[in-house]
């Protein structure tokens, strides 16, 4: 028997026990303080390359005015969270399949009224994942850029939160900022700092360490370097043509640190209770579901 295919086999079985025994849902954010930054390259790809591992994903496209995760997929959903939240459609009728064993939940793109909603909205959208009936290991939630409600509301309800930065300075001033706000004002005390777009080996930990430096001298946080992800044109490539590097490219070296990253990622604990704030699948995450939680505002 061949190493793939057993391989394969052990994938398989992973998944097949996973369904017997749901467990809690680990959700990661994935942030940063402005746009450019390349937040979305990292959710779709690491869903993709989490997906590979016989994980079932679920990508919340969290840009809700502006989306293109569905772009980066080459996907053309029928309906999107616009129905959602005008009563039309459910959340589980809007979940598109994609061809990389990742399913989708597609945003707007070019509505406006979506990319402004307020609070209430999004802290209606959190809870609506308690009801889907999908059996989903991990959510990948790609938020918009700044610190908007869709962003603070997202960051909040995820347990892990990934902050992507790269080598410029608008980027880490505002990766800053989102950090500040997300600590002090609501609960958020770690984070993951993922250095995106480097252009030579090392280049990623020289980021962190200037960025942590900063944060540890004026906040109250815990920062944890996860690696990076060098410039790739191999990645370049692959978002023309709408593919995931991981899937179109999986020996390019994009393709090898998304990987990288995965395995990282699989390995973060889920909290036993959640923080004290709404959560995505918060009756999963309590084993609970008659559990009443408040929210901290």
């Amino acid at each position: 028997m061949t190493s793939k295919v057993k391989t394969m086999q052990s994938v398989q079985a992973a998944g097949l026990k996973r369904s017997a025994n749901p467990g809690p849902v680990q959700v990661i954010a994935v942030t940063g303080g402005k746009g450019g930054v390349g937040k979305t390259s990292v959710a779709v790809n690491l869903a993709t390359a989490l997906g590979s591992t016989g994980k079932r994903v679920m990508l919340l496209d969290g840009d809700l005015g502006l989306a293109n995760v569905d772009v980066f997929l080459g996907l053309s959903p029928r309906h999107t969270m616009a129905q959602v939240l005008t009563g039309e459609r459910s959340l589980e009728e809007i979940i598109v399949e994609s061809p990389y064993g990742v399913n989708v939940v597609p945003g707007a793109s070019g509505v406006a009224e979506l990319a402004n909603l307020p609070a209430a909205a999004h802290l209606q959208l959190v809870q609506a994942f308690s009801a889907l009936s999908a059996k989903v290991d991990t959510l990948i939630v790609d938020t918009s850029a700044g610190i908007a409600h869709s962003v603070v509301q997202f960051t909040q309800a995820a347990q892990h939160v990934i902050v992507v930065v790269c080598d410029e300075p608008a980027s880490m001033t505002d990766a800053y900022a989102l950090v500040k706000v997300m600590s002090r004002n609501h609960g958020v005390n770690k984070f993951f700092v993922l250095a995106n777009q480097t252009r030579s080996p090392g280049e990623g930990d020289s980021l962190f360490n200037k960025f942590q430096r900063v944060a540890n001298r004026f906040l109250d946080v815990t920062l944890e370097y996860v690696g990076e992800i060098p410039e790739d044109p191999y990645l370049k490539k692959a978002i023309r043509e709408q593919r995931p590097v991981t899937a179109a490219f999986p020996s390019s070296p994009a393709s090898r640190a998304f990987k990288k990253l995965a395995l990282k990622a699989d390995k973060w604990p889920v909290p036993d209770c959640p923080r004290g704030n709404l959560e995505f699948f918060v009756e999963r995450l309590v084993r609970k579901p008659q559990a009443r939680l408040e929210v901290v505002r």
